[in-house]
């Protein structure tokens, strides 16, 4: 099998390239071609598990979700996973193999460029079209050399290219025409054709403005797309858009008048990770997640959720920095709810040790005390699939751990649930308290109802008032995921000239 290739790239980070590629992907997948979704390199701490065991951006996942093919490693070979201002985990091809200064990793890029194009061989093997997303910015001509996020990949194997601005954030016709300007005239030839993302109000007021970056650069123009607020349906990517969709979301149930729904505090810090365990309690009209950002105290909670962190001691060292650890602990003290996934997960333990300097310098560090537990990072990586149910209760789980280190409690903790076979995760006494390393954990909505039902009573039991009020919900979350990817697709159709940017597409010609 021989695929085309189409590499879609962007003015600036942020403009809509990870959503624009898994809905066309999905768009291109019902038509009943074979497309498969790949990114060199990624930045980010939201990652995805695989089925060879291996980790990839979620992304690109939910981009292979898109295809309604299984996520693997060769679509995304480098992740790069940031664990402070200028330091990242290097993931190649799946696997953890260094952790790198960014001034380091520069030069490093020219010996990362086979392995890239040895998975982009790998795929293209497998599929009729490989839709490439690029990386923040097409235009920084100071990361050019060894580039192999955008135009060196593309120049690497003859990719046309689609380039994509956001007309929400302003400026859009410079942004596009400004990036042919800086670009080198061979990079700048390979853009074929443009997108206008995230347009509001009446389209026809831009019609001149698409004729006029059609005209100044000689691309062709492929659509105008109006902005799609079902989007925040889909996992964010970043932690922008998580408090973007948060935001939305808070917005819509002001709307539905003072209701007393449950309040889910969340606190953002600094390396958040594997955020979309929050979407299927977004998706909950009788909750409302409220965001705990820098310079304020945690408001006011029925339940304190610590998602995961890429760093779990400097997000804990963070925590009592910004005063909300005593606010935490006294929240759990006062008979409050709280819940740790993953690295919150670990924040919640009486101690948490890095004797490998894993995450830094080594040290141990004292936990919140919720839980009688004690975490030890090391070097191994647990990146695994697990199904299971809850205890008590027998609801059904399932998701995803992916860790560094163990962690344990003594002889007689009550476990949360059963994963896999084993005693997975840990309950106080009062119930009110628990932590798990399963991704996904909300994911079943039977589960989730029970899991809220401790955080909040009757309202969430069978038959309660919140319960009945989600009673449209999918029971498993991955529908409702499915369904705003078939609307994100069905939109394309509508906005975009799909047939031509599909004959934009070309075999892949590789450079000596």
């Amino acid at each position: 099998m021989t695929a085309r290739v189409l590499m879609v790239q962007g003015t600036g980070s942020s403009v809509g390239k990870s959503t624009l590629v898994a809905g066309l992907a999905r768009a291109l997948t019902r038509r009943g071609l074979r497309v498969l979704p790949f990114k060199p390199q990624n930045m980010s701490n939201n990652a995805a598990v695989t089925l060879d065991g291996g980790e990839i951006g979620r992304a690109q996942a939910l981009q292979a979700r898109a295809c309604r093919v299984l996520p693997m490693a060769n679509m995304n070979p480098v992740l790069l996973k940031p664990q402070g201002e200028t330091g990242a985990q290097l993931v190649v091809c799946g696997q953890r193999v260094d952790t790198i200064e960014a001034r380091n990793y520069q030069s490093r890029k020219a010996h990362l460029m086979p392995r890239v194009l040895e998975s982009f061989k790998k795929l293209a093997s497998q599929a009729d079209l490989v839709l490439v997303e690029g990386a923040g910015s097409a235009s920084e001509v100071n990361l050019r050399k060894h580039d192999i996020a955008n135009m060196g990949f593309a120049q690497a194997v003859q990719a046309p290219v689609v380039l994509v601005g956001d007309i929400d954030r302003g400026g859009v016709i410079a942004s596009l025409v400004g990036t042919q300007v800086v670009l080198q005239p061979q990079d700048a030839d390979r853009i074929k054709g443009f997108i206008v993302n995230r347009m509001r109000g009446d389209p026809s007021l831009f019609a001149d403005g698409m004729r006029f970056v059609a005209e100044r650069t000689g691309w062709q123009a492929l659509g105008l797309v109006p902005h799609l607020p079902d989007v925040r349906d889909l996992p964010a990517e970043d932690a922008a858009d998580l408090m973007a969709s948060l935001r939305a979301k808070r917005r819509l149930d002001e709307q539905q008048g003072p209701m007393p729904r449950l309040r889910i505090v969340v606190p953002i810090l600094p390396m958040i990770a594997n955020f979309d365990d929050l979407d299927p309690l977004c998706a909950e009209p009788g909750v409302d997640v409220i965001p705990a950002v820098e310079g304020e105290a945690l408001p006011k909670a029925d339940v304190i959720l610590l998602p995961g962190s890429k760093a779990t001691l400097a997000d804990l060292a963070c925590l009592r920095a910004r005063g909300w650890a005593e606010q935490i602990v006294e929240h759990a003290k006062n008979g409050g709810s709280v819940i740790g996934i993953c690295g919150g997960y670990q924040m919640m333990g009486l101690s948490v040790a890095d004797p490998q300097g894993t995450e830094g310098p080594a040290c141990t560090a004292q936990g919140l005390g919720l839980l009688a537990l004690h975490t030890v990072l090391g070097n191994d990586k647990k990146l695994e699939y697990g199904t299971g149910f809850l205890e008590p209760g027998g609801q059904d789980v399932s998701g995803y751990e992916m860790h560094l280190g163990q962690t344990n409690g003594p002889p007689g903790l009550k476990p949360l649930l059963r994963l896999n076979g084993q005693a997975e995760g840990a309950v106080s006494d009062n119930g009110r308290v628990w932590g798990t390393y399963l991704h996904g954990i909300f994911t079943h909505r039977a589960a989730r109802l029970a899991l809220l039902e401790r955080g909040y009573g009757a309202a969430f039991a069978p038959g309660g008032m919140w319960a009945q009020a989600g009673d449209h919900l999918p029971e498993n979350h991955d529908a409702a995921v499915e369904a705003a990817l078939d609307h994100l697709a069905d939109h394309l159709e509508q906005h975009m000239d799909v047939d031509a940017l599909l004959a934009l597409a070309c075999v892949p010609h590789y450079a000596a």
